[in-house]
């Protein structure tokens, strides 16, 4: 009989563990329905065919209202914007004057933005991702979410969130895709529910910029 209480009792410590990262995402879906932060970027690459590791850091500002509206705005160490105004994806080189124009319902899919920004609740999320928590550390609580198309190339995304005054926030997204490449983006400054003007997410490409639509 204390075998079986021992093993009921770690069984439920076991369930409210895995429910942690998923209720932190479908807390985080559903009351945050705009937010903006700072953030700084760090790119890693492994080392390969005699080329050492090497690794990037950018930094910027991120804005989202939900669904399917939200922008990145680079300022270090090059300008460049990412803007989703709910029909197109906007990619802006300013140094290379060169504006990328993609549907945003084929380009988003199984990506980072979806996760934080385009999905309109819990279940869109589990058609593109399975969703399982991983343990915590550093803080926060963390869910794994792997792409159920295998055929792009993200691997696997980790959200670490944590409980802040204003509700559940964002703090860390830790992307990594199939070519060992390692993306980690982490936000300061949250505001969750701000007041965003809907120009915000327009975007115009500026005159005499390069428009490609792939």
């Amino acid at each position: 009989m204390k075998s079986i209480a021992c093993g009921l009792l770690l069984a439920a410590i076991s369930f409210l563990s895995c429910a942690d990262g998923l209720q932190s995402l479908e807390n985080f879906v559903k009351s945050a329905s705009s937010g903006r932060a700072d953030f700084v970027q760090v790119v890693s690459s492994p080392a390969r065919d005699g080329h050492a590791a090497r690794s990037k850091t950018s930094s910027g500002s991120f804005q989202f209202l939900r669904p399917n509206r939200f922008r990145f705005d680079y300022k270090k160490p090059f300008p460049q914007s990412i803007v989703a105004d709910g029909q197109t994806l906007w990619l802006y080189d300013v140094d290379l004057n060169q504006v990328t124009a993609r549907p945003q319902s084929v380009a988003l899919g199984s990506t980072p933005a979806a996760l934080i920004a385009a999905a309109p609740d819990l279940r869109a999320l589990q058609a593109e991702f399975t969703l399982a928590t991983a343990p915590d550390s550093e803080g926060l609580r963390w869910l794994l979410a792997t792409p159920r198309a295998r055929d792009g190339q993200l691997n696997a995304i980790r959200l670490g969130f944590r409980q802040g005054d204003q509700g559940t926030e964002l703090s860390v997204l830790d992307i990594q895709d199939n070519f060992g490449q390692r993306s980690v983006i982490r936000f300061a400054n949250i505001e969750i529910n701000p007041r965003l003007a809907e120009e915000t997410f327009r975007f115009k490409p500026p005159k005499g910029a390069d428009v490609i639509r792939p």
